[in-house]
């Protein structure tokens, strides 16, 4: 199977966490914009929730990891929001928010969150910690496919949604619960990128030989495909476990975790896909970044061989330089890059900072 290169229009980018010469594929630099953070907590906004059935500050504590996608000319965040600041970290609960913009960095939030814990059968998977980091992609029909950590605090599964509007979201299932006979459906699983095309100017969920396909992982990056982007199948060794297409490196800044991104782009390159690295916080650790920091990488996968990878950065392109990014809920620092778009003719990259704020990176 060989997929045609579409025209390059996939900037090649990089912000350098060392003073070494920039790599041959840069063919520019993000920069971070003088208005970060772009998005912040806010006690004032309010809603009804569901399942306490009563009145909660559900932005209060924290604001972060963003999926983003363009709509109608204009930048909407599907953003991550927790709501008990005196909760002690990761006992919060998580829902998400929708802010919309105009130039893709002063954004207005809606005034309620549009997909959070409720009393559907979805509860006994996202409450009490909520619904968490989400990615987003469109398919060419305009459906919006969102991709979202369920978290129970026992067990992390990743889910998918459907909405035709933003606003309004229908919670389809847990992406691995049907495969290899449910032997999933209990595991950990986050962080889902699935790969994407450009058709008109537009970045839409990619079919290759008739499925669709995503990235997926933390402690390594594993490959699925679906046929409806509701149930996917994992890919899995002879031995039946589940393939580790990209793995931690010693002494690297993803030495203690690679997280996939922003969704994955076929471009001339390959299928191009940013992961978030975490450094170790022992002796594997990149002695160049502070321990347990949280950075951002990329790998290219060879688009006739899903699994097979081409090129990995060897140090990370983005990493916590801000105020805000170095101090916050998460002490060790972090840009935890979850939403990647093309609008006005530039790259706009949002990350989530410190698990506290939005920051964005401009090309």
């Amino acid at each position: 199977m060989r997929i045609k290169p579409l025209i390059s229009i996939f900037l090649l980018f990089i912000i350098s966490c060392t003073n070494q010469e920039r790599s041959s594929w840069e063919s520019g630099r993000f920069t971070k914009p003088a208005e970060n953070p772009i998005l912040k907590a806010d006690s004032t906004f309010t809603f009804i929730c569901p399942v306490q059935k009563k009145s909660v500050q559900w932005q209060k504590a924290d604001v972060f990891n963003p999926a983003a996608i363009v709509r109608n000319g204009k930048v909407y965040l599907l953003f991550r929001a927790e709501d008990n600041k005196a909760a002690a970290y990761a006992n919060r609960t998580s829902r998400i928010g929708l802010a919309v913009s105009d130039d893709g960095i002063n954004f207005t939030k809606m005034p309620e969150p549009v997909l959070f814990p409720d009393t559907s059968a979805f509860r006994q998977y996202d409450y009490p910690g909520g619904c968490e980091d989400p990615r987003i992609v469109e398919t060419e029909e305009g459906l919006y496919v969102l991709a979202y950590t369920s978290w129970n605090n026992k067990v992390a599964r990743l889910t998918i949604a459907f909405s035709n509007d933003l606003l309004h979201w229908e919670k389809k299932g847990l992406a691995f619960a049907k495969a290899y006979s449910g032997k999933y459906f209990n595991s950990w699983s986050k962080s889902g990128s699935i790969v994407t095309k450009f058709v008109n100017d537009k970045p839409v969920a990619a079919k290759i030989n008739g499925k669709y396909w995503m990235y997926w992982g933390e402690a390594f990056i594993n490959l699925a495909w679906s046929e409806n982007l509701v149930d996917w199948t994992p890919l899995v060794d002879e031995k039946g476990e589940l393939k580790q297409l990209v793995k931690t490196r010693k002494n690297m800044f993803d030495s203690k975790l690679t997280e996939c991104g922003p969704p994955a782009l076929i471009t001339d390159e390959g299928i191009v896909l940013l992961y978030n690295g975490k450094n170790d916080e022992g002796e594997n650790a990149d002695p160049n970044l502070p321990k347990g920091t949280y950075t951002v990488g990329k790998v290219v996968f060879d688009p006739e061989n899903m699994e097979k990878v081409i090129s990995r950065s060897d140090s990370c392109f983005l990493k916590p330089t801000l105020p805000h990014e170095v101090s916050g809920q998460y002490k060790s620092g972090t840009t935890f890059a979850e939403g990647l778009v093309r609008f006005q003719s530039k790259w706009f990259l949002y990350y989530g900072t410190a698990d506290s704020f939005v920051g964005v990176a401009v090309h």
